[in-house]
């Protein structure tokens, strides 16, 4: 058998026989920038997750939707979200890419995957439309302990509402840990729904979705004790040292300039020591949340390594949307973070560092909207360690890269009705640094919008906004608009936009009165 396994290592790929398929467990967390975990670029420590990129492989080109809805319906299908009824967050908006819930066109991984013989399970935030009767259990997960969107770390928090397999639970249900923290509580129910699928002697999906580090930032004391001063430096200098460690590690180009500074966000040392002391306070616990994280990451490592099921199973590590600038340059310290009443974010100051080098935030289809880390880590399937990989790659490849590494036969319908062809790549063939082929990538979110061919991306801000051009491979932070001296360019790609607009239902628009009313989410 390790004969057999070296032969299948050295092709890259181990194609294992059917009763030895791999698990697979899809970890996505919440708001967390491009540059926020160690082995991209970050001073928070994350040894759990440098682990994994160390003895697997990180992706620098794969990218998200731009927010939490439209990215786990993206992830969950191998669509794009309009085509999914997820087109922006969970409000019926009464036309085809915006019924705020997963429609019966589409099936997630779990549908595809459970008759290739898959126990299927989801621990933590869903948010695609159980407020309209679409639950785990309703999409094909034989297990879940899930929230409908968040927004919640302690048990005693007013926002905490779960759900046990479809059942709605107390805070305080004997069935859950006393004092829970969210983090800690999805990964020990994932743990305890991979042992039913080895008690069952099938191989499991596990659809992990952290909502740490998204608002409201919430960890205990002790947690945030250990990040108090760390960010006195401020946003500036921190920044440079990020970008740095970048290029050392080769996650960015040299020759890319990093996005300035934009001019709503103050200049570090121009602030008073009040003012440092309180940006720093923000910090450190949006620090906590990501250490904390980490740590639970670290916990279902030793897990699946104590059940004997590590070397076999494919993780995937990524996260929904860019760092988050809701609150503003200043963000927000309502109440006691480590209390489950209070209400905290980062703001534009911080994401401004969370997303070095790139530009923009959660919301918007610049890179630094849109670019998130993604790990794979799979002992047994994949034989590079600790390489990069810069094809680029989507939310889409999830599902078409679970479907291969599983052998799971294709799906054309799902109850009598017929899906939608799958539009994502499996990523199998990176795994061993062969390219993937694909005409283009597309993007759209509250007018937000964008398509890349090759290097070249066209981007606009808002559906009024002037469409700019950049070529990625020379200039990924996006400082040099190629827009006015490439103008061929710029109707060829908006021509290939506007078509993919009208097929995948993210034309007609909404009502603009409706859009937006979740920002929060």
């Amino acid at each position: 058998m390790k004969h057999f396994l070296s032969c299948l290592l050295s092709l890259g790929i181990a194609s294992l026989p059917a009763a030895e398929k791999p698990n697979i467990v899809v970890i996505l967390v919440d708001d967390m920038g491009f540059s926020d975990i160690g082995c991209y670029g970050s001073e928070i420590p994350t040894p759990n997750l440098d682990g994994l990129a160390k003895n697997g492989l990180r992706f620098t080109q794969f990218y998200n939707t731009g927010r939490c809805c439209p990215t786990r319906a993206s992830l969950l299908t191998g669509l794009y979200s309009h085509q999914t009824g997820v087109g922006h967050m969970v409000e019926d908006n009464a036309v085809p890419g915006y019924r705020g819930r997963l429609n019966d066109e589409c099936a997630t991984i779990a549908e595809r995957l459970a008759p290739a013989g898959y126990f299927t399970a989801m621990t933590g935030k869903w948010h695609v439309g159980q407020n309209h009767g679409v639950t785990p259990a309703s999409r094909g997960f034989d297990r879940s302990l899930n929230a409908q969107a968040g927004g919640f770390y302690f048990a005693g928090s007013p926002r905490a509402e779960l759900f046990l397999n479809g059942e709605a639970l107390k805070n305080d249900d004997e069935r859950l840990p006393k004092n829970w923290y969210s983090t800690d509580l999805w990964t020990s129910f994932g743990l305890k729904f991979i042992d039913e699928s080895l008690a069952a002697k099938k191989p499991f999906f596990l659809y992990l979705a952290y909502n740490a580090p998204h608002f409201p930032l919430q960890a205990p004391a002790e947690e945030i004790a250990k990040f108090r001063g760390k960010f006195r430096q401020g946003w500036d200098k921190l920044r440079v040292q990020r970008h740095a460690k970048q290029v050392e590690l080769g996650i960015v180009d040299k020759q890319w300039p990093m996005a300035p500074r934009p001019a709503e966000i103050q200049d570090w040392d121009r602030l008073s020591d009040q003012e440092q002391e309180r940006f720093d306070s923000i910090m450190a616990v949006y620090a906590a949340t990501v250490s904390r994280m980490d740590r639970a990451i670290g916990d279902l490592r030793q897990g699946l390594e104590k059940r004997g099921v590590l070397d076999n199973t494919l993780i995937l590590f990524m996260s929904d949307n860019g760092g988050n600038a809701e609150a503003g340059p200043k963000g927000r310290t309502e109440g006691d973070p480590t209390d489950a009443k209070s209400d905290w974010y980062c703001g534009e100051s911080w994401a401004f560092l969370q997303n070095t080098p790139f530009r923009r935030y959660k919301h918007y289809n610049h890179e630094g909207g849109i670019a998130t880390p993604l790990i794979a880590h799979w002992p047994a399937g994949i034989a590079a360690k600790n390489e990069l990989r810069d094809q680029p790659s989507h939310l889409i490849d999830i599902m078409s890269t679970c479907l291969d590494v599983a052998a799971a036969k294709p799906l054309t319908e799902l109850k009598g009705k017929a899906l939608i062809p799958l539009e994502g790549r499996s990523l199998v063939p990176a795994f061993s640094n062969k390219p993937i082929e694909r005409d283009a990538l597309f993007w759209e979110h509250e007018g937000n919008a964008a398509v890349r061919v090759g290097d070249m991306k066209l981007v606009r801000t808002g559906r009024n906004g002037a469409w700019e051009l950049y070529d990625l491979k020379k200039d990924r932070t996006e400082q040099t608009n190629l827009a006015a001296s490439q103008s061929d360019q710029v109707v060829d790609l908006a021509a290939r936009w506007e078509a993919w607009a009208l097929l995948a239902h993210v034309k007609p628009y909404p009502q603009r009165k409706q859009v937006g009313k979740q920002k929060g989410r």
